[in-house]
């Protein structure tokens, strides 16, 4: 792929000013070969395969960050949902498997191994009962381990069994994690309709329908879009979509150049490009800021869903011009402690959780790192998954909610996670409760939607 010197200035102002990153490579590594009958070669082959694969992801991904000048932020890996190796293993040696993948990730340095997972939308297998017993326990005795649970589907409709589990081990992690403000639950994403080749952490696995090994990329720049925009005060709104688009396809064809000189030095196929426009909380790197940039206030006002789908779509456009292989998420995320603007946001009292769950139909994850009132209950958690699940079903598209209910924190109050997951102001949840409707159990159908052969 040619790139003008016009676009190799272009990129080297994007990096130095404006926040440009890729902000993961992550390789995708099939383990259905590492299953075995003895748990403890199951575990070696496990460690084997991820640590001869992504041995060397990091240095070659510091030297091409090096050599191009653009940052790579995150190396990742994501492996084949755990639960489909575990078979009639114990909730014990499922976490041992744990132990077992953080390990791996420590020898090869890499900042994350995710796929600590079940797809559980239409029933729950042997193994994935096991998963979901060992998930609370793996999560707060791993630092690396990533974990991703998908409870519906708009082929299948939403499995409330699973979804009332999800809620009792979100509070059993927030309780084992307490000493560090519940963090566990920051490594935990709950999905409708997730994708087999998502690089984003924590809700990276590496799907059925993928190779033996793949690297594929997470480009990011907030920034960028927000600085384009900038130039053009007095744009209406289908020139600011057009400044958008554009801008997008020049983050693209620099991320895509980047990540694929990465796979051919690993000697694996490039994968796909992630164009998802995730926040930092350095300054002016928020998608928040873009859509105040756009004309409001401030984020969480009337027109807050309007702006944040004129950007998406535009930012798909863009990408979709630039590559053939966008994949992924690809669109914007809204992690509140992860930027600043949203932050601003609940603390103005622009923001609030049916807001954030508004906005999760016209964006790629919604409810991602919030920080609720840690005496919310498990139906609540509950009810609040499958608010979620529900929009993703309905909506033919992939939701996802990481939340963290922290323990010993209330609404008002702000706690800090430190590093890349910044703080997040304490939400507070509706008073009334869902438990009836969560007891229920059961599955929600299906919709009309699915029905399209």
């Amino acid at each position: 792929m040619p790139i003008a010197y016009t676009e190799i200035q272009e990129t080297i102002r994007m990096v130095q000013m404006e926040h440009l990153d890729v902000r993961t490579v992550t390789m995708g590594i099939s383990l259905r070969d590492c299953i075995d009958s003895d748990f403890d070669t199951l575990k070696t082959n496990v460690f084997h395969k991820v640590t001869t694969y992504a041995k060397n992801l990091v240095t070659v991904a510091e030297q091409v960050a090096e050599e191009y000048g653009v940052p790579i932020i995150n190396k990742r890996v994501a492996i084949s949902p755990v639960a489909e190796l575990l078979g009639n293993a114990t909730v014990e040696q499922a976490v041992e498997l744990a132990k077992t993948l953080d390990e791996a990730a420590k020898k090869v340095q890499i900042d994350f191994i995710g796929g600590y997972s079940a797809l559980v939308h239409k029933g729950i297998s042997k193994g994935d009962q096991i998963l979901l017993d060992a998930l609370p326990q793996a999560l707060s005795e791993t630092e690396r381990v990533c974990a991703s649970i998908s409870v519906g589907t708009t082929r299948t409709g939403i499995n409330m069994d699973a979804v009332k589990q999800m809620g009792e081990i979100i509070k059993a992690t927030a309780e084992l994690t307490k000493d560090n403000n519940s963090i566990g639950c920051a490594k935990l994403v709950v999905f409708c309709n997730p994708v087999e080749d998502n690089p984003f952490m924590a809700g990276a696995f590496h799907g059925a329908g993928e190779g033996e090994v793949v690297l594929s990329v997470g480009v990011s720049g907030p920034g960028v879009v927000l600085h384009a925009l900038k130039r053009y005060p007095d744009a209406d709104l289908g020139e600011v979509a057009e400044v958008i688009k554009k801008t997008a396809f020049k983050i693209t064809r620099a991320g895509e150049f980047i990540g694929r000189v990465v796979a051919e030095r690993l000697e694996v196929p490039f994968g796909i490009m992630d164009l998802s426009l995730a926040p930092t909380n350095a300054m002016n790197d928020s998608v928040a800021e873009i859509l105040e940039e756009i004309g409001l206030e401030c984020v969480g006002t009337h027109g807050t869903i309007a702006a944040l789908a004129l950007m998406n779509d535009a930012v798909k456009k863009g990408g979709a011009m630039a590559s053939s292989y966008v994949g992924g998420l690809s669109g914007a995320f809204i992690p509140v402690s992860e930027d600043n603007g949203m932050i601003r946001g609940i603390e103005q009292g622009a923001l609030t959780l049916p807001k954030l769950e508004a906005m999760t139909c016209v964006c790629s994850v919604g409810l991602d790192m919030i920080a609720i009132d840690g005496n919310a209950s498990s139906h609540t958690l509950s009810a609040i998954i499958a608010d979620e699940a529900a929009i993703g079903m309905i909506n033919k598209k992939t939701t996802a909610i990481r939340i963290i209910p922290v323990v010993g924190k209330e609404s008002g109050e702000v706690v800090e996670f430190g590093g890349l997951l910044g703080r997040a102001p304490i939400i507070g949840v509706n008073p009334y409760h869902s438990d009836k409707f969560i007891q229920r159990g059961g599955r929600i159908p299906a919709p009309i939607q699915a029905l399209t052969n």
